[in-house]
């Protein structure tokens, strides 16, 4: 009886082990444009590159804004993201850098 005891207890620890699955993540869509990613000094300031091929803001933001997002929830564990804003447009600032749109944000939480 206490080594079945004894083997549930280490079957049910072993099931408690560090096992994220959302590191993982990724989307169930299939996203129009590649993006890269760099961390700043502060790890909460990123700069998310993507490949625009000629297209506009609103045909990339959603690859850059998942992006984004999924490294500011798995890093800090919320998705709020403070995008740099263009006072020109006040839209999200971005600088071009050949055929790359380089956005800068900041993850915030809550």
């Amino acid at each position: 009886m206490r080594i079945l005891l004894l083997l549930s207890m280490i079957l049910a620890l072993a099931a408690c082990g560090n096992r994220n699955p959302a590191r993982n993540a990724t989307t169930n869509v299939e996203l129009p444009f590649e993006t890269k990613l760099d961390r700043g000094e502060d790890p909460r300031d990123i700069a998310v590159r993507v490949e625009h091929e000629g297209n506009g803001l609103e045909e990339v933001r959603e690859s850059v804004r998942f992006e984004a997002t999924k490294y500011c929830l798995l890093n800090f564990g919320g998705s709020d993201t403070d995008w740099d804003i263009d006072p020109a447009t006040d839209d999200w600032a971005f600088t071009q850098d050949g055929d790359e749109l380089i956005f800068t944000a900041r993850c915030t939480v809550r």
